[in-house]
């Protein structure tokens, strides 16, 4: 949505875009069609969100199943999984040191949560809800989900809700809109990825890569990254095929942590690619995602300092 924007800004001129998205995936709705005509008159049913997790229309397994069969095709261990995990647990609670400053630089906490009619406030929150405390202990404790596999209900990401929205415009727009002008903040690329049936955690790579190649860099200039990671195994790969640290990716957070509303969860992760280059001075930084359908998507931008990297 993010490399839509940009791009319609680039060719179309002076206005101002507002990317929103929103996605509801802790109790997405089940769906029942009457059919008077059905054998003892039963209908129809169908899960959005669960019907979907459990067998994509296209490679005609579980989401899970695509985890299990990267980790099983590249000897990605149980053990690798769990450090991985509670790596980017403990890289989301340097996002709430002090008071939750990184995350009050663009998250508006406490957000009151009102009625229907605005007047009455029905609940505060405070930050991120449904995180769950993750320990290297608790983590061994568990089970994989799918029998004599890797992954557990602590190596992934768990349902959650979210909604999130970026403006994206021109540079003059944004100095005036902005509330420091010296901050440029450019979408370089966008790139695309699919990886062979059944095994998702792959399409990362080559939609980074079309991402990188695009903007005309390497990874190796790429100051900060951050990954939309249902499963750590996504990252696991990732690390191995780009050949980057784990400890050097994903710092104050990821959907490992905070749940898996997708797109929500993607545009956060860019927001939060953009503070973490301006508190280091500028740079580049490369967001990537995977989805159904085997495929990935990955966005490239800087952020500068008055027009220089």
């Amino acid at each position: 949505m993010v490399g839509s924007a940009a791009a319609e800004i680039e060719v179309s001129g002076d206005h101002v875009i507002l990317t929103v998205t929103a996605d509801r995936c802790s109790n997405g709705p089940h769906i029942y069609y009457p059919n008077p005509l059905g054998p003892g008159g039963t209908g129809d049913k169908e899960d959005w969100v669960w019907d979907n997790f459990s067998h994509d229309p296209f490679a005609k397994n579980a989401m899970i199943g695509t985890a299990e069969n990267v980790a099983k095709e590249a000897g990605i261990s149980r053990e690798e999984q769990d450090e991985m995990m509670l790596l980017r647990y403990e890289q989301y609670g340097d996002a709430l040191d002090d008071d939750a400053a990184f995350l009050r630089r663009y998250m508006v906490i406490p957000y009151e949560v009102k009625d229907a009619r605005g007047r009455k406030v029905l609940a505060t929150i405070d930050g991120d809800e449904g995180v769950f405390p993750t320990t290297a202990k608790g983590l061994a404790k568990l089970r994989p989900v799918i029998k004599e596999g890797t992954v557990t209900f602590g190596t992934q990401t768990h349902p959650a809700d979210g909604n999130c929205g970026m403006i994206v415009t021109t540079r003059e727009k944004a100095r005036e809109l902005s509330g420091n002008s010296q901050v440029e903040i450019q979408v370089l690329s966008y790139g695309e990825g699919r990886a062979k049936k059944g095994y998702m955690a792959k399409a990362i790579v080559p939609a980074a890569q079309q991402a990188l190649s695009q903007a005309g860099i390497s990874i190796k200039d790429v100051r900060v990254i951050k990954t939309h990671n249902p499963f750590a195994v996504n990252d696991i790969y990732f690390c191995r095929e780009m050949g980057v640290k784990p400890e050097a990716m994903n710092n104050y957070g990821s959907s490992l942590v905070w749940g898996h509303p997708q797109g929500p969860t993607g545009q956060r992760l860019i927001i939060e690619m953009i503070e973490e280059l301006v508190l280091a001075g500028g740079g580049y930084g490369l967001f990537v995602g995977c989805a159904a359908g085997d495929t990935g998507a990955g966005v490239v931008l800087s952020v500068s300092n008055g027009g220089t990297l």
